[in-house]
C-alpha cells in the first residue's frame, strides 16, 4: 500500500500559517458503469464483485486496453492502439485519471512491475518477425522516466516478474509473417534484474531458453500429443522451434511454465539454467462426458430454444490455453489455465473448417460409420468450427473424430500436466442463467448465439486472489464479456461462486451508425487482461479486481466484497474542526457483524486519499502540511473467524487559519503583574500584504473573554487582560470564525508564578 511521506518541519512560537498553491486535478475520462449490471451467484456465494469505477479511452475495437497491472495507487494499462502504456491514478476508483504514457518504438504488448517499482514493457518490433525489446522505466515517477532497454526474441507477447523479483521472464511468441513467408523461433527470455532493485539490466543479463533440444536428432523428444503442424516456410530448419509459440507465462519458484497455445501444451523452463526441461501435452476435452457438453450451433431452427448444451461421442475440445497462472494448495503447486483455443491462420493456410464443409475445406468428409455422422445438420454440428489437422483417418480418407477449438472452460493441472479439475460446461450455463437473451453473444455486436459455432464465451485470461482464507480464480470471458469467479481453495473440488458482466446488451456498438457515439453506453466489451489487487497492495485498503477490455477500450475496477465479513451500514465520520493544529477523532460508523462476534476496528488516516505514515490511531492531530488538503479516515472492521471490511469517511478540507501567532508580554509574570496578549493575524496573502484584516478579535484566558478590533491599519491587536492567578494559562484566540489554540508555552501560554 502506498504511504504518504510526511516531511518533518520545525514549528516555532512565531510560525505563520500561509495559503497553499491550489493544483488543478487531472480530469477523469467520462465513463459510466452500466445501470443494470448482469450477475448471477451461487446460493452459498461468499464473495461478490461490484464495479467501483472505470476509465475510458473512447477507442472501439482497436485494443485500447489490453493488459493491466497495478502498483501503489497506479494502474498500468497496455494501449496497443496507441503503442504505449497508459499510467492511471486510481486512488479514487470512482474518478480514475490518466497521468502520462510510456512509449517506445514498436507495439506495446505487455507490462509487468517489479516489487521495487520498476516497470517493464514488452515491445514488439515494427516488423513483428524481428527481435523485440523490453523497456524499463520508473513506475513511481511523476513523468515517463525510461531507465534503459534490452533486446529479446521475436514478438515478445507477455512479460512477468518472478515472485522474488530476480527475473523478468518473457514469452517470445514468434508468430509467422502474415503471408507465412517466414516464421521466427518461439522462445522464452530470462532477464536477470539488477540486485539493487533499481535501474535497467545490461544486454548481457538476457538469456534465451529455446527449443533446439527438441529438434530432430536433439537430446529431447517432442512428447506425443504436442501439436507440430502447418506450413514450414524454412523447411526442416528448426521445424519444432519455429512452430512452437509461447503465449503466456506463470512462474513458481525457480520454474516458469509457458503456455504453447497452438501446440496445446505447456513448456517447463528452468530459470537458473535458462533451459526448457520438458513440454507437457494437455490432451483433449471429451465432449461426450456429462457435464462437458457444448452448444455447437448459431443456427437453431425457428422457434426452437437457442440454448441447447449437448454431448457428442467423438467430439473433442483442444484446450489451447491463453492465460496461465499458478498457486499453491496443500503444499503443492497447481497451474490454472484459461482454455480459450486458437487456430493457425496465416497467408493461404488455415486449419479452420466448419464441420459441414470438411469435404471441401479439409482433407475429406466425416466418416459414414462415425458416431458423429448423424449429427451433421446445421442445428447440430454442421456449423461448428473445427481443426482440419486432427481426427482424420488416412486409411479411410475421412474424419472419424472431430476437434473443436478451446475447452470453453478453465482447468487446473498439476505441474506434471495431470488435470485435476475442468469447469466443464459451467461457463456456458452460468452466462446463460445470467442473461439468456444474449447467450454466447459476440463482443462487438449484441446477438444471441453469435459464438456458439466457434469458441463459446471464450475464456481469455485469469487471475488468482485470496480473500479471507479462500482462494479464487477470476476468469475473463472475451466474447460474451464478464468475470466468472470460482472458489479453487480445494483444486479438485473447485466450484462456481459468482458472475458479473458490466455490459449493456441493448447497445450493439458495431451495428450503430456512429459507434463512437454509443461506445460509453455499452460498458465493458472484450475483457483481455485481469489483475487481482490484494488489500495490502490496494490504494483503497480493500481488495480490487482490475480488468482491461480491448474492444471497449475501458479499464474497470471491481470491489471484491467478502460476504463473510462485517458490513458497514453507515460510513465512518470525523469529529472535530478540520483546522491546523487541532485534534480530530474518527467515528467508525455503524457496522453489522456476522454472527455474534464483536467487530473491532483499525484506523488509517489519509491525506488526499493516500495513507499518512504512522497515522493509525483513532485520533489525528492536524499538521501545518495538511493545510488546504483533504483529510479522511479509512476504517477496517474485523471479526474473528470471519473477515474484514474497509470503509472510508467523506473527506474534510483542512482550513487555513488566519490567526497565526499568539504572544504574551511579559511571558513570565507574578500575580501582581498586568498581562497583555497580542494576536497577529496572517491572511493567506500575507506575504504580499495585499489584504489588511479588519474585524473583531476575541481572546479567552482564565475563563474570561477580552475583545479587540482590527481597523485595517495593521495586522496585530493588543488586548490587556490584567493580572492573573498563579499557574500556566493557555490562550484561545478567535477571529472571523477561525480559532487558534495556544495550549503550550511555545505557542503563547502565560506563566504566573
Amino acid at each position: 500500500m502506498p504511504s504518504h511521506a510526511r516531511r518533518a518541519v520545525a514549528i516555532t512560537a512565531t510560525a505563520t500559517l500561509i495559503g497553499a498553491l491550489a493544483l488543478a486535478p487531472a480530469v477523469a475520462a467520462s465513463a459510466a458503469i452500466v445501470p443494470d449490471l448482469i450477475a448471477t451467484s451461487a446460493d452459498d456465494a461468499a464473495l461478490a464483485l461490484t464495479p467501483a469505477g472505470t476509465f475510458e479511452t473512447g477507442v472501439f475495437d482497436e485494443s485500447g486496453a489490453e493488459i493491466v497491472q497495478a502498483f501503489g495507487d497506479r494502474l498500468f494499462v497496455v494501449n496497443a492502439q496507441a503503442g504505449s502504456v497508459s499510467v492511471l491514478d486510481y486512488s479514487n476508483p470512482a474518478a480514475i485519471t490518466e497521468l502520462f504514457a510510456v512509449s517506445s518504438e514498436g507495439v506495446a504488448n505487455s507490462i509487468a512491475i517489479t516489487p521495487s517499482g520498476i516497470g517493464v514493457v514488452a515491445f514488439e518490433a515494427l516488423v513483428k518477425t524481428d527481435p523485440g525489446h523490453l523497456l524499463f522505466f520508473d513506475a513511481t515517477a511523476d513523468v515517463a522516466y525510461p531507465l534503459g532497454e534490452v533486446t529479446v526474441g521475436a514478438q515478445p507477447d507477455m512479460v512477468t516478474i518472478s515472485p522474488d523479483g530476480a527475473y523478468a521472464v518473457v514469452a517470445n511468441e514468434g508468430e509467422p509473417a502474415d503471408d507465412f513467408s517466414s516464421d521466427p523461433e518461439g522462445s522464452i527470455s530470462i532477464v536477470t534484474l539488477p540486485p539493487a532493485g533499481y535501474g535497467a539490466p545490461a544486454q548481457s543479463a538476457v538469456r534465451t531458453a529455446d527449443f533446439h533440444a527438441f529438434e530432430a536428432g536433439g537430446a529431447k523428444t517432442v512428447p506425443e500429443g504436442v501439436r507440430i503442424y502447418g506450413p514450414a516456410p524454412h523447411g526442416d530448419d528448426l521445424r519444432v522451434s519455429r512452430n512452437l509459440e509461447p503465449e503466456y507465462i506463470a512462474v513458481d519458484g525457480g520454474t516458469a511454465y509457458a503456455a504453447l497455445q497452438e501446440a496445446n501444451a505447456v513448456a517447463v523452463v528452468d530459470l537458473a539454467t535458462a533451459t526448457v526441461s520438458d513440454i507437457l501435452p494437455l490432451g483433449f476435452k471429451d465432449h461426450s462426458v456429462a457435464g462437458s457438453g457444448i452448444d455447437p450451433s448459431d443456427r437453431d431452427p425457428r422457434d426452437a430454444p437457442t440454448f441447447d448444451i449437448r454431448t457428442f461421442e467423438g467430439l473433442f475440445g483442444v484446450y489451447s490455453p491463453d492465460g496461465i497462472t499458478s498457486y499453491r494448495a496443500g503444499g503443492e503447486t497447481y497451474l490454472v489455465t484459461a482454455d480459450e483455443g486458437d487456430a493457425r491462420e496465416w497467408g493461404d493456410y488455415s486449419e479452420v473448417s466448419r464441420v459441414g464443409a470438411l469435404a471441401t475445406d479439409g482433407y475429406g468428409p466425416v466418416c459414414a460409420d462415425s458416431t458423429l455422422a448423424g449429427s451433421l445438420a446445421g442445428d447440430q454440428l454442421g456449423r461448428l468450427n473445427v481443426t482440419t489437422e486432427l481426427g482424420f483417418d488416412t486409411d479411410k480418407g475421412c474424419y472419424s473424430e472431430l476437434y473443436a477449438f478451446g475447452g470453453r472452460s478453465f482447468s487446473i493441472w498439476k505441474t506434471d500436466g495431470t488435470q485435476v479439475f475442468d469447469s466443464g460446461d459451467s461457463l456456458e450455463r452460468v452466462t446463460h442463467d445470467a442473461n439468456p437473451a444474449f447467450f454466447n453473444s459476440n463482443h462487438t455486436v449484441s446477438a444471441a448465439e453469435g459464438r456458439s459455432d466457434d469458441k463459446g464465451p471464450e475464456p481469455e485470461s485469469l487471475a488468482i486472489g485470496t480473500v479471507h482464507d479462500r482462494t479464487y480464480a477470476f476468469v475473463g470471458l472475451e466474447r460474451v464479456g464478464g468475470i466468472a469467479v470460482y472458489d479453487i481453495t480445494d483444486p479438485a473440488a473447485s466450484r462456481f461462486v459468482t458472475y458479473v458482466n458490466n455490459r449493456d446488451f441493448s447497445v450493439s456498438v458495431e451495428d450503430a451508425d456512429d459507434p463512437s457515439a454509443v461506445l460509453s453506453q455499452a460498458g465493458d466489451l472484450g475483457p483481455e487482461g485481469v489483475t487481482f489487487i490484494p488489500a495490502a497492495a490496494s490504494a483503497t485498503g480493500a481488495p480490487l479486481l482490475a480488468v482491461a477490455n480491448e474492444v471497449s477500450g475501458t479499464t474497470t475496477l471491481f470491489s471484491v466484497v467478502d460476504l463473510l465479513a462485517p458490513v458497514n451500514t453507515a460510513a465512518p465520520t470525523i469529529t472535530g474542526s478540520p483546522d491546523v493544529l487541532r485534534q480530530l477523532t474518527a467515528d467508525p460508523g455503524t457496522w453489522q457483524g456476522v454472527g455474534a462476534g464483536r467487530v473491532t476496528f483499525g484506523y488509517q488516516w489519509l491525506l488526499d486519499g493516500e495513507p499518512i505514515r504512522n497515522a493509525t490511531s483513532r485520533t489525528y492531530r492536524v499538521s501545518l502540511l495538511d493545510a488546504g488538503r483533504e483529510l479522511s479516515v479509512r476504517v477496517t472492521g474485523t471479526q474473528r473467524d470471519a473477515g474484514s471490511t474497509v470503509a472510508t469517511s467523506a473527506p474534510a478540507l483542512v482550513r487555513f487559519q488566519p490567526i497565526a501567532l499568539v504572544t504574551t508580554s511579559p511571558r513570565t509574570v507574578t500575580t501582581s503583574t498586568a498581562v497583555v496578549v497580542t494576536v497577529s493575524v496572517r491572511p493567506s496573502n500575507y506575504a504580499t500584504r495585499a489584504t489588511v484584516p479588519t474585524g473583531t478579535v476575541k481572546v479567552k484566558v482564565n475563563g474570561k473573554t477580552f475583545t479587540g478590533t482590527l481597523d485595517g491599519s495593521g495586522f496585530d491587536v493588543a488586548l490587556p487582560v490584567g493580572m492573573l492567578p498563579r499557574g500556566t494559562h493557555p490562550i484561545v484566540a478567535n477571529y472571523a470564525g477561525d480559532t487558534a489554540v495556544s495550549p503550550t508555552i511555545d505557542l503563547g501560554a502565560v506563566i504566573v508564578r
